[in-house]
């Protein structure tokens, strides 16, 4: 699943040397001013052209006027407040079978450069199952992975990151980013760590013929993973409430969740609360 950057041309809405760094891993960049949505937007792109957007091409902007997060749920940021980009993958190495594990990996490729970010700061970087990225337990980074529907072994993965966001702007007491914790993001490096994690852990899980547990994946995600351990509330699609303590992630990149000290049950899909311990 490697490709050698500077096999495809970059495309830049603006000067190049702005990520220099990111265009060393993908093969095209493709920076625009504002669009309503990147995942849309590369979707269509792929369908239309796909030997235009190989493996790692990435558009982004930091003006998304009508993003989409998990559940379907909207996500619009004041112009130059956010990072909103997305990254095309190729699964077809994958089986199909083991491509939950895709968003999981996509998370914990973020979690990562977030972490890289704040090195040497008193600030904390996790990742919510299944891939929100928090620092000191407030959503910095959600994450939405689409197949396109025209070619089911790509995959369009989006991330929204708050990078110049002012505190006062926040949506909800649960959010943060990086000015409101008093950090300047490096939007360049950001990207390029991402996508060289992303890059390395999609090729492990390919070169393993999708054993999660055998390219090192699942121990990566869980290391990463602040849900684990935790007591959780799971809103499930199906309108009830999983609630207990999070106790792994399975070989299928399900959390599995202890009901009352006895019963556990694997979840595949839900929004997840970290409850704090009242005991």
């Amino acid at each position: 699943m490697a490709i050698r950057a500077g096999a495809y041309r970059v495309v830049m809405s603006f000067p190049l040397e702005g990520y220099p760094l990111a265009a060393a891993v993908s093969p095209r960049v493709q920076v625009v001013p504002t669009t309503d949505s990147t995942n849309a937007d590369v979707v269509r792109h792929v369908t239309d052209a796909p030997e235009e957007w190989p493996h790692l091409s990435l558009l982004l902007t930091t003006d998304q006027r009508a993003g989409r997060g998990r559940l379907d749920r909207t996500w619009v940021t004041p112009p130059g407040s956010a990072l909103a980009v997305s990254v095309v993958v190729d699964v077809a190495a994958i089986p199909p079978a083991a491509r939950g594990w895709v968003p999981l990996v996509a998370g914990a490729a973020m979690t990562r450069a977030v972490a890289a970010q704040l090195v040497g700061t008193v600030h904390s970087t996790t990742l919510k199952w299944p891939n929100d990225v928090l620092v000191d337990g407030r959503k910095v980074c959600g994450i939405l992975a689409e197949i396109v529907p025209a070619h089911p072994d790509v995959v369009v993965i989006g991330s929204g990151v708050n990078t110049r966001m002012p505190a006062v702007d926040l949506p909800v007491d649960t959010a943060t980013s990086f000015a409101a914790l008093g950090q300047e993001c490096d939007e360049d490096r950001l990207l390029a760590d991402y996508l060289g994690a992303l890059s390395e852990q999609l090729g492990a899980l390919a070169s393993a013929h999708g054993d999660a547990a055998a390219a090192g994946v699942l121990a990566e995600v869980e290391a990463l993973c602040g849900t684990v351990g935790a007591d959780v509330a799971v809103s499930l699609p199906d309108g009830e409430t999983l609630r207990g303590r999070a106790q792994r992630i399975d070989a299928d990149g399900r959390l599995v969740v202890l009901q009352d000290g006895e019963f556990e049950s694997a979840v595949s899909a839900g929004d997840v609360v970290h409850v704090r311990r009242t005991t």
